[in-house]
């Protein structure tokens, strides 16, 4: 337990984006591999599918955060409507909200 709350904390400090993540990505995964914590080596492996945008991630200041916020609360102002009226409506309240 305490090698995987090491490893956990290591990966935590990693999601605040910074120039060097690229490298200290490289580094967790290597100490990660040699641990014997076979759960987050299936973890490693679902990064290692597409790395460039792990690394894009971690280094980067972008965030799609925002859109992501919008999208989720036009979703949930039209399943709350659903049926009830037309897209008149829907737009009018997405506006208003």
């Amino acid at each position: 337990m305490t090698q995987l709350a090491l490893c956990i904390r290591g990966f935590a400090q990693l999601l605040k984006p910074h120039p060097d993540n690229a490298d200290a990505l490289e580094l967790w995964i290597t100490q990660v591999r040699t641990a014997d914590l076979p759960h987050l080596h299936a973890f490693i492996r679902g990064l290692e599918r597409d790395l460039d945008a792990v690394i894009a991630a971690f280094t980067l200041r972008y965030s799609n955060g925002p859109t992501e916020g919008v999208n989720t609360k036009t979703k949930r102002i039209a399943r709350h409507m659903h049926g009830r009226a037309g897209l008149t409506l829907l737009r009018h309240r997405i506006l208003l909200g």
